[in-house]
């Protein structure tokens, strides 16, 4: 009964982790004008003098806010893992992901050995 405590209680520290990581990617998403389904992004003024800039602006939020989107999805299926029970083994070759590399990067899901091996 020990162990299982053991074994639980990293769990509920990574969980921990993931939904803070995620909280924190939903306010960067509603920050830039993102964070509903139906957002489209920030809103810029039609008569605005440089239209190119506005472009830009708008082209680099798009790509922040896709980034940002895609490390969701990464929390979101880590979370998904610790739920089934797989959460840190790794999905290519099946052993345990090491707790400092889970601690740093919480949504991996691979080993270090599998991270360097080409895809």
């Amino acid at each position: 009964m020990a162990n299982d405590a053991q074994t639980e209680a990293p769990v509920a520290d990574y969980r921990a982790l993931l939904e803070q990581e995620r909280g924190s990617l939903a306010r960067q998403l509603a920050e830039l004008g993102f964070g509903g389904v139906s957002d489209t992004g920030l809103s810029y003024d039609a008569n605005f003098a440089d239209s190119s800039q506005v472009t830009a602006e708008r082209g680099e939020a798009e790509t922040l806010a896709g980034e940002l989107r895609n490390s969701l999805a990464e929390v979101e299926r880590a979370l998904e893992r610790v739920a089934d029970g797989t959460y840190g083994t790794c999905l290519r070759c099946g052993k345990a992901i090491s707790p400092a590399r889970l601690e740093a990067k919480p949504a991996v899901t691979t080993c270090i050995e599998c991270a360097s091996l080409p895809r």
